[in-house]
């Protein structure tokens, strides 16, 4: 499962021999008495590849938006989870929320890293449909058998409602120690459902039969906070509107590209106020998106080094080995020290949805580098919460720790606003400024566009399985009259068999 390599990665520290470690000075300076920051080797498994609307119900209502202010709880790496009861008798599950995939999914049977799963036998409004589904996503993949079932949200939403729902009955790196979800929430559009498109999402469901906007925000505080530490971040999930007391400013809006994950087209990067002068096309290769269920910023390997030789060359510190920009080493500075000074901002440029300007995302180092707990007392370490991936740009977790999102499907658009708990030590860490005037940048940085809908699939290898049909007939119509110009020459060398062949052809 994405993000939850993280979740490894804090087991293996807490065993992290001491007379491993690398040492450099913070800064060369003859006062200085001991040493100010190390490198930490650890093991740390590389991951594969895989408008200003506010709505609010009346006392009573199906659906309360206030009740779901403070709805999650959880933390960048091991995700942030929603509490929901499912089925009758209700069975209570913390289920992850992931905005980059689109299956409802619960443990179905009894898992070595869960405490619990959904027991099919004890629901009396269980409806199984008998369809095998599986999902494979960039880290883990899970299988089960689909079927329906009523659900309620503990925070917000009142009522029942009657969803589909994936009971997984077997899973491959999914659920992980440390975790304490026991499902995922896919909030992404039906084009990436499994088995097929046709199966209808949650929140579908939920917009059709409550009959509420479809639209929905999402604020997750973890920022400054250690990664899969013991303690857990609170966050809120708004179903249906956006909710004032979790954001301050304005609101930027980026137009959605495409309705399969929330595709948005970037424009450009800087580091340290910066232009990285890349084409822009190289950042939406092959897309780019934004999605709660990945942990880190993922970017494109040639935007991703990059990014890097940038940091380097604008950091005051210069000695990082390679080990901390892949992952597999942390920096780490005595507790007195902080290592923001040192790091520049890192800043995301999108598409406004006026087209001709862009608005930017500003994040600092408080949140691309991230905290990570040791053993070590006297010591605070980091880890970089950037990645290099070989298929999209990802805006995951790190950098929406810094913003309210909104997903306004109703309109097509992701909207930005600062997050009212994006702070470290009572300053804010990330920033929206705009807008950018974009004569400077293509009309189009998103150079193709793949068939991701299923359907298209099949219309295209239909298409291409007539033109072969078409191709074949073609051919055996011209070479048909050759035959028959050798059948009248011998005639006498005719039989019954070739005289059969020969009619069918007429």
């Amino acid at each position: 499962m994405k993000l939850l390599w993280t979740v490894s990665c804090f087991l293996v520290l807490m065993i992290v021999d001491c007379h491993s470690y690398l040492v450099f000075p913070l800064k060369m300076s003859s006062a200085m008495a001991k040493e100010r920051w190390r490198l930490i080797p650890v093991n740390v498994p590389q991951r594969q590849e895989g408008g200003g609307l506010s709505l609010a119900l009346e006392p009573g209502a199906q659906i309360n938006f206030l009740a779901m202010v403070d709805n999650l709880q959880g933390d960048s790496g091991r995700g942030y989870y929603l509490e929901m009861l499912i089925g009758t008798p209700p069975q209570k599950l913390n289920i992850l929320v992931d905005t980059g995939s689109s299956n409802f999914a619960v443990a179905g049977a009894p898992d070595p890293d869960i405490t619990t799963y959904f027991d099919t036998t004890k629901s009396s409004t269980y409806r199984a449909l008998d369809i095998d589904v599986s999902v494979q996503y960039s880290q883990g993949s899970w299988e089960g058998v689909l079927g329906m079932d009523v659900i309620a949200v503990h925070k917000g939403l009142a009522g029942n409602i009657t969803i589909n729902i994936a009971t997984i009955l077997e899973s491959e790196d999914f659920f992980l120690p440390g975790i304490n979800w026991q499902g995922i929430l896919g909030l992404a559009y039906n084009t990436l459902s499994k088995p097929s498109s046709t199966i209808e999402t949650f929140f579908d469901s939920l917009v059709r039969q409550e009959k509420i906007p479809n639209i929905f925000s999402l604020q997750m505080c973890g920022v400054g906070q250690p990664v899969a530490g013991s303690g857990t971040n609170r966050g809120s999930l708004v179903l249906g509107g956006i909710e004032p007391s979790l954001y301050t400013g304005e609101i930027w809006y980026t137009p959605i590209k495409e309705e399969w994950y929330y595709q948005v087209e970037v424009l450009k990067l800087e580091v340290g106020g910066r232009n990285l002068n890349l084409d822009c096309t190289m950042y939406n290769a092959d897309k780019a998106i934004v999605d709660s269920g990945t942990t880190l910023l993922r970017l494109p390997q040639k935007v991703f080094d990059a990014v890097v030789n940038a940091i380097i060359h604008l950091s005051l510190i210069q000695d990082f080995t390679d080990g901390f920009w892949t992952g597999s080493q942390l920096a780490c500075w005595d507790k007195t020290e902080t290592p923001w000074p040192y790091f520049p901002d890192l800043s995301i440029y999108l598409r406004d949805i006026n087209t001709s300007r862009s608005f930017r995302l500003t994040i600092q180092p408080q949140m691309y580098l991230q905290p990570m707990l040791t053993m070590y007392e006297s010591w605070k370490c980091y880890r970089f919460g950037i990645s290099p991936s070989s298929n999209a740009l990802v805006i995951g977790a790190i950098v929406m720790e810094g913003f309210y999102v909104i997903f306004d499907r109703a309109e097509k658009r992701v909207g930005f606003a600062v997050s009212s708990c994006s702070e470290v030590s009572g300053s804010p860490v990330s920033l929206i400024s705009g807008p950018f005037i974009t004569k400077d940048v293509s009309s189009n940085c998103i150079s193709t566009s793949p068939l991701h809908e299923p359907i298209l699939w099949i219309i295209s290898y239909t298409l291409m399985s007539i033109c072969g049909l078409i191709l074949i007939t073609l051919i055996l119509l011209l070479l048909l009259p050759q035959q028959q110009q050798q059948q009248q020459h011998s005639l006498e060398g005719v039989n019954d068999a070739s005289s059969l062949v020969r009619h069918r052809w007429k």
